[in-house]
Parts: C-alpha cells; sequence; structure tokens
C-alpha cells in the first residue's frame, strides 16, 4: 500500500534551516502538516513565515531536545495545534572537531546529548503516542556517513552517529508491526550552517579542549556550500519512505569508502565453512535463548521481543 503523506502531522527537530527545514519544505508541499522545532527562537519565527507564504499549515516550537520535560511540552502543543504526529525527523545535530585525545567530557556531552539524546527524546516522546494514534507513520533520523567511519578530528561526532544508526535500526525492527517504518539518513555534506552550531553551546558545555576560530569556521562553511541542496535530500527521503527502505545514502562518491570498511570487517571473518561444531553449538545455544526470551516476554509484555 502506498503512503498517504497528506493530512499526516510531520515533526522536524533541527527544523528552521539546513535539512530540517528542505524536509520541512517537501513534506509540506506534499499536503503534511508541518511542525518545526528549533532551538533558535528567530530562526522559527523566519521558517514559519516561509512555509506560510507557501501555503503549508505549520507551527513552530523552540526547543532544546536534550530538555525531556520541554520535549513533553512541546508534543503536547503541537498535536493540540495540528493534530496527531505520525511522522518523526530527528534532523537537528551539532559538531565540532579537534584531536580525540585533547577532548573535555564537556565536548562529549554536549555532542552526545544533542546528536544522540535528542534522537532518544524524540522517539521516547512520540513513539508511545504513535502506537496508540493507531495510524501508523515514520520515523526518519539523521546520522551522517561518519555513523560508518571514524577519525581523530571528528571522533566525538562519529560514535553520536554510530549510535543514532544503532538505535535507529532497533526501532524500526521494534516498529514494524505497527506499520510505522524506520529509517536512517546517512548523509555526506549538506548544504546547512551546521558549522556554526557552536554558537548555539549552552554555557554548561562551555568547557571544551577544541580551539574552534572564525578561520575553520569558514573553511567548513566552504565545505557545506557546496553540499547537497537539502530540498533535494528531502525528495531522496520521501523516496525511501515510501518504499519502506532503511537506508538512505544518496552520495554515490561514498560507495568506494563503504566498500573498503564492509571489505574489512567480512576479511576479518573465518570461511563460513569452519568451525562446523562450534558454530552448530552456539545456533542452539542461541535458539534456546530466544524460545526462553520469547515465552518470558509473552508473559511480562504480552507480546513477543524479536
Amino acid at each position: 500500500m502506498a503512503f498517504e503523506f497528506k493530512g499526516r502531522t510531520a515533526f522536524i527537530t533541527g527544523g528552521a534551516s539546513g535539512a530540517g527545514f528542505g524536509q520541512a519544505q517537501v513534506f509540506g508541499r506534499l499536503g503534511c502538516k508541518i511542525a518545526i522545532a528549533d532551538i533558535r527562537a528567530d530562526a522559527v519565527e523566519k521558517a514559519i513565515g516561509e512555509l506560510k507564504n507557501e501555503g503549508i499549515t505549520c507551527h513552530g516550537v523552540v526547543l532544546d531536545i536534550t530538555d525531556r520535560t520541554a520535549f513533553s511540552r512541546a508534543a503536547d502543543e503541537v498535536e493540540a495545534a495540528l493534530g496527531p504526529v505520525t511522522m518523526l525527523f530527528g534532523t537537528a545535530g551539532v559538531s565540532i572537531f579537534g584531536p580525540l585525545e585533547k577532548a573535555t567530557y564537556a565536548d562529549y556531552d554536549w555532542i552526545m546529548d544533542v546528536n544522540f539524546n535528542g534522537v532518544v527524546n524524540l522517539m521516547q516522546t512520540f513513539v508511545p503516542r504513535m502506537i496508540e494514534h493507531g495510524q501508523g507513520g515514520h520515523i526518519v533520523n539523521t546520522a551522517s556517513l561518519g555513523c560508518f567511519m571514524a577519525s581523530s578530528g571528528a571522533g566525538i561526532y562519529s560514535a553520536s552517529k554510530f549510535a543514532v544508526h544503532g538505535i535507529t535500526m532497533a526501532m524500526r525492527d521494534a516498529l514494524k508491526d505497527y506499520g510505522i517504518g524506520v529509517s536512517v539518513l546517512a548523509p555526506a555534506n549538506i548544504k546547512s550552517n551546521i558549522a556554526e552550531s557552536v554558537f548555539t553551546r549552552p554555557e554548561k558545555y562551555a568547557d571544551s579542549g577544541f580551539d574552534v576560530d572564525e578561520n575553520e569556521i569558514k573553511a567548513l562553511q566552504e565545505i557545506y556550500s557546496q553540499g547537497m541542496e537539502p530540498e533535494e535530500l528531502a525528495g531522496h527521503v520521501k523516496e525511501a519512505i515510501e518504499e519502506n527502505r532503511f537506508y538512505i545514502i544518496p552520495y554515490p562518491e561514498a560507495r568506494e569508502g563503504m566498500e573498503a570498511i564492509f571489505k574489512q570487517a567480512l576479511d576479518a571473518l573465518p570461511p563460513a565453512n569452519s568451525d562446523k561444531e562450534g558454530q552448530e553449538k552456539r545456533a542452539q545455544a542461541m535458539y534456546k535463548y530466544i524460545a526462553a526470551r520469547n515465552k518470558m516476554d509473552q508473559e511480562r509484555y504480552g507480546q513477543a521481543t524479536r
């Protein structure tokens, strides 16, 4: 059955600019009611004005996605204004780069709280509501090509995106019986202002081991200025939702690097026909555990956990 966009309410974190605003435009034009959540009040106001000028039904909330109580209030406000949310876009993200060995706890906490916990907070807030609404839907969380590969300079950022990749894959499995699809977007460069995310870094995370100056921000802005247009990227997201496809990676230049990474992993595996006795013993133990786990979960939760 084709996915029907018209009439659905979509909640987009980081929706006031970049990839998030591209999603707001594309899905708004498809007939979705759009809720934009962003930490920058001026950007929310500007984005809502542009969407309304296109005739898109929308609502904006100023939201720090690391604040779980505020997230719950935002969900109540949006559903009161636009109706039940059945599409989620976890698009907000931040980045900062520097030698990993010089990172502080605050560097870890800021990036993980926004990039990973922001996605967790989004799903923890809305998934129970989506299940209760019983209208199906779709969730798209934005990771990065950095969810498959890592280097020192982007170490914490990549770790946060590895985590987004993993929890999104698990949530896809968890929700498939509810008619809710789940996808992960793993982009390379996007034309966005993520290079300026350091300006929204809260005071509680101020202690950084990285020296980010105007020259670095300008260099990053140049890279991102050549990135994929947000509306084009959102078009690829639309196609993935229609196909209920998990991975969204519309960057052909990433193929060679991805093939090399997965070849390394496959090369680390012994031949499939080796250690037959050990394979059988471990398989039987796993089958036994799964059967026991299914029985326990049926008793505890009324359903088996895959």
